[in-house]
């Protein structure tokens, strides 16, 4: 291990967990000390062609997103669980970060881990090394299953069956990084999953370069925090953050004047999630700058009928450049509004 790698694992240790810089010597056959539980099924992985790397997890434990899954852009991902240690998601990158591989880095966490034996662990770097461990004590059924570009593990399972159930729908999905991970969720639920049920489920996927702006490489953040069926709803909200990702750029065209192609993205997004008001409104609004009113007019009637407040917006966009400044625009957009005082 080279000295910054040092660094960073004493550091890092020292803010984070005094459990990780244990040494190995000091294990013994007490109970792991309490710590968070996230018995869990997840999968770490990267897409060859985009460099994307991702995350994706489900378990029978309140917020599972804020301890298992850990991504950086143009670094690796890391699944953390089972008698979880958090710290192997930033000491992993750091590791990672420095030059270590995913191999390199796990072995170098485990080695000073006292309870590596109740630890499940995976990690995969920016160049599709993978390494997984699951500890001989974690809760049965428990195992991984490696693969070219990802790990799929899971503890506390009903059947033995489940990581390569996700492992087998992640090899034969379509679709971007995000879909294929949903895919081995959606696996693991078929094959019963988490012997305690449902609780929470979340997803991260960065970009494979980083482009020094870390909010803008995460693709998707998602987090499902307590519900009947998490994996599904997990599902709806990739859905709807994929078209909010095109409302936005939308919106960035707009302010670009790229009427025609905010247009587009505008429609894209409405089409992925047609009951959303919101992304009707700002197509009709850009349908109007586009010299297309009578376009506009049957989805700004369909937005107001639901809610008023949306009419009473209108007037005031013209002073924010979001409509033309033609007071006969504007009432020719009112009209269309039920009956009422704007």
């Amino acid at each position: 291990m080279n000295n910054q790698a040092a660094r960073i694992i004493f550091a890092c240790a020292l803010l984070l967990s005094p459990a990780l810089v244990v040494a190995q010597s000091n294990k013994s056959d007490k109970p792991p000390v309490k710590q968070p539980l996230a018995h869990t099924y997840s999968i770490v992985a990267r897409d060859p062609e985009t460099g994307q790397l991702g995350v994706a997890v489900q378990s029978h434990w309140y917020s599972v997103g804020a301890i298992v899954p850990w991504a950086e852009a143009g670094v690796g991902a890391v699944a953390t669980q089972s008698f979880v240690e958090p710290a192997y998601g930033p000491l992993g990158l750091a590791l990672m970060r420095a030059g270590k591989s995913a191999p390199e880095a796990l072995k170098s966490l485990l080695a000073s881990d006292a309870q590596a034996d109740v630890r499940q662990v995976a990690m995969i770097d920016a160049q599709g090394r993978v390494a997984a461990h699951t500890g001989e004590h974690c809760i049965i059924a428990a195992g991984h299953h490696t693969g070219a570009n990802y790990s799929a593990q899971a503890n506390l399972m009903l059947k033995d069956t489940v990581w390569g159930a996700m492992a087998k729908a992640f090899e034969n999905a379509k679709g971007d990084l995000a879909d294929r991970l949903m895919a081995a969720l959606e696996a693991a639920e078929g094959e019963g999953g988490d012997i305690r049920g449902k609780q929470s489920a979340a997803i991260i996927v960065v970009s494979g370069k980083p482009s020094g702006k870390p909010w803008a490489d995460r693709l998707f953040d998602l987090r499902v925090e307590d519900h009947h069926a998490p994996v599904a709803e997990l599902k709806r909200l990739v859905k709807l953050q994929r078209a909010y990702t095109r409302m936005n750029t939308g919106d960035e065209l707009f302010s670009k004047n790229d009427i025609a192609g905010a247009v587009r993205e505008y429609s894209a997004a409405e089409a992925l999630v047609p009951d959303n008001i919101e992304m009707v409104f700002w197509h009709a609004v850009t349908l109007v700058n586009a010299s297309k009113i009578e376009e506009a007019l049957p989805l700004f009637k369909r937005v107001f009928s639901e809610d008023r407040n949306w009419a009473t917006l209108v007037p005031r966009l013209p002073k924010s450049k979001m409509l033309p400044d033609d007071q006969k625009i504007i009432e020719r957009i009112l009209s269309v509004a039920p009956a009422g005082k704007w």
